[in-house]
């Protein structure tokens, strides 16, 4: 890419689910310019080995600093899971993780039976297990690994009826169990409406508005904050300009 990203923030995902972080963080910084990198090829990263993830994270880390970006959102639960402490004793810049949103959805709002939706290895590494421990000890917590789920949203038709049987076959054990799903997988955002329509009335959480504050805070922190731009960039490993607009799709929803 050609064009100069000094200034930009970079925000990374194993593919398609970053975009629904990236819509907040642009609500909560409009003035802010985004470099949006999708690891596609690879997609997604929840099912791969802790070392698979690991490399692939730390490679488009590398390029992004070389790029220039001042600030780096990694927009993947799994990867902020197995690879932030790495990233931040390595870069000296801004990197902030996104994680399960267990906290709002039990101290904020006190629901007492509470679903999370995650990939496999999000739900079986320890930053989740912590999170699990120190907020759901006294309530009914659900778990439930979303296997074939974030590479289904990944084609972009997210109203398939792939994605449809896949959830009936996720969540129809909890119809009228729950009455939160804390959405643990960046992807799952997109099909928060064929979720409700196997729940219900149910309230939903997700790590997007959490990551977009922290970043504002640091960015503030260190005089970082830009109220002259507004740009985003679009990249993909996979070099498909097809993916490109499934991107830019997700994104104007």
């Amino acid at each position: 890419m050609k064009k100069d990203i000094h200034g930009y923030i970079g925000v990374f995902d194993s593919g398609v689910g970053g975009i629904s972080v990236l819509r907040e963080l642009t609500e909560i910084l409009p003035e802010e310019n985004f470099y949006y990198y999708g690891d596609s090829l690879y997609a997604p990263y929840g099912e791969k080995s802790v070392k698979e993830v690991t490399d692939r994270t730390m490679e488009i880390m590398n390029m992004m600093v070389n790029k220039g970006v001042k600030a780096i959102v990694v927009a993947c639960n799994t990867a902020t899971s197995i690879v932030i402490p790495i990233i931040r004793s390595v870069y000296n810049i801004p990197v902030i993780g996104i994680e399960p949103a267990l906290k709002p959805a039990i101290v904020k709002d006190h629901h007492q039976r509470v679903l999370v939706l995650a990939t496999s290895n999000t739900l079986k590494l320890d930053k989740y297990k912590q999170l699990a421990e120190v907020y759901g000890e006294n309530i009914t917590l659900y778990e439930v690994a979303a296997v074939g789920l974030a590479k289904a949203i990944e084609e972009g038709d997210i109203h398939s009826q792939k994605i449809k049987n896949l959830l009936k076959q996720y969540l129809n054990p909890y119809k009228n169990k729950i009455d939160a799903v804390v959405l643990g997988c960046t992807h799952y955002p997109f099909v928060k409406d064929e979720i409700q329509a196997i729940l219900g009335d149910i309230d939903f959480y997700d790590g997007a508005l959490g990551a977009s504050k922290q970043l504002k805070r640091q960015l503030t922190e260190r005089a970082l904050l830009n109220n002259k731009g507004g740009d985003i960039i679009f990249a993909t490993s996979s070099n498909n300009p097809s993916e490109l607009n499934i991107y830019k799709k997700l994104y104007g929803m």
